[in-house]
């Protein structure tokens, strides 16, 4: 794994909705972290899916009010986006290493320290969320080694082993697109199957949504090389899974019952201690459950934050767009065990009108 060097933040001019973006130099290249809110705060990092960044990934999450209201009354929010994908990115220069996934999670280490953090809440999907699940169990040769310095997991359709040979092959072909083609229509189309149901991505006779076509424009400022390089550490993971057996830090895990994930999820919430963890399936939903449906979270992420005694500042009306509601939620939810709640694998209903 790469060694720490000093780091140098780089307050940029540019102000996103009150963030502020900064890059620091760690001992695998240049990150950009975005923060937003009072420093004086708990810390929650976010880390994005591939060719993703804060915009594209969790925009959906905190533009939903009564989101926003429980996150930002919480905590300070530090999106941590994976080197070249931050918004305006330059190519990395093809001198530059390779990083592999134990870089990636070395590299958030030295953001925390940066910062000076100390133990964070995390959420991460797919990619991002794998990212952090190794940050907080450590590789297979170094298990656990930065568990004190992460507060609980929040994991939206997760990884946990290694590539599959069907992932393997397909993460070639997507990388020898990046790699001849760049960021041409067929790749966005693949990329956008992996983050969406297909009632967002639209057909013939139904226009793709708002969200998608959003995504698809953001993924053209992606470069294309950047891009491919986070794919190759990626497509080398290793599995995790023994590591989650003795994770003892508080795991609520989302996934949609239409993402190409969905088994990986299953897996994963099969191998944490029940005590601690609790498995969210929402319907009709991708990959991308930040985007696509965030107030499915809303609920599940409320009782979650009970376990810590944080709350939101003020009650809001049940939202008729949520497709969570009271009745929703297991009993058994209610009721505080070792997290100050037991939390059970639920499903959210959705009635889709279309």
């Amino acid at each position: 794994m790469a060694e720490s060097i000093d780091a140098v933040s780089l307050d940029m001019e540019k102000i996103y909705l009150g963030g502020k973006e900064h890059f620091i130099q760690t001992g695998c290249g240049s990150v950009s972290v975005i923060v937003y809110g009072d420093q004086d705060k708990p810390a929650l990092i976010t880390y994005p899916d591939l060719a993703l960044n804060h915009m594209s990934c969790f925009q959906g999450l905190f533009f939903c009010p009564e989101a926003a209201s429980l996150l930002l009354h919480n905590f300070c929010i530090y999106h941590i986006s994976p080197p070249g994908h931050e918004l305006g990115a330059a190519l990395i220069s093809v001198d530059d290493p390779v990083p592999s996934a134990d870089d990636l999670a070395d590299q958030i280490l030295e953001v925390l320290n940066f910062f000076g953090l100390g133990a964070v809440m995390c959420m991460g999907v797919t990619v991002g969320a794998y990212i952090l699940s190794l940050f907080a169990v450590g590789s297979p040769s170094t298990l656990m080694k930065y568990r004190e310095r992460v507060l609980g997991l929040i994991l939206v359709s997760p990884l946990c082993r290694a590539p599959s040979w069907t992932e393997w092959f397909y993460n070639k072909v997507i990388s020898n697109m990046l790699y001849f083609y760049g960021m041409c229509d067929l790749l966005k189309e693949c990329l956008l199957q992996r983050y969406f149901s297909k009632e967002v991505r639209g057909s013939a006779e139904v226009p793709e949504s708002d969200i998608v076509q959003a995504c698809r424009k953001l993924l053209e400022e992606r470069q294309s090389s950047n891009v491919w390089r986070f794919l190759q550490a990626i497509n080398q993971r290793l599995d995790i899974t023994e590591g989650l057996k003795s994770l003892r830090c508080r795991t609520l895990i989302f996934v949609g019952d239409s993402s190409p994930f969905h088994s990986e999820a299953l897996h994963m919430t099969s191998k944490l201690d029940r005590r601690y963890s609790a498995l969210v399936e929402v319907q009709a939903c991708g990959s991308m459950v930040t985007e696509e449906q965030p107030h499915a979270m809303l609920i599940p992420m409320e009782y979650f934050f009970m376990g810590y005694g944080l709350y939101r500042p003020c009650h809001f009306s049940e939202s008729p767009r949520s497709p969570l509601s009271p009745s929703c939620i297991s009993p058994e939810l209610l009721s505080p065990e070792s997290m100050g709640l037991k939390l059970k694998p639920i499903k959210t209903r959705v009635s889709l009108g279309l």
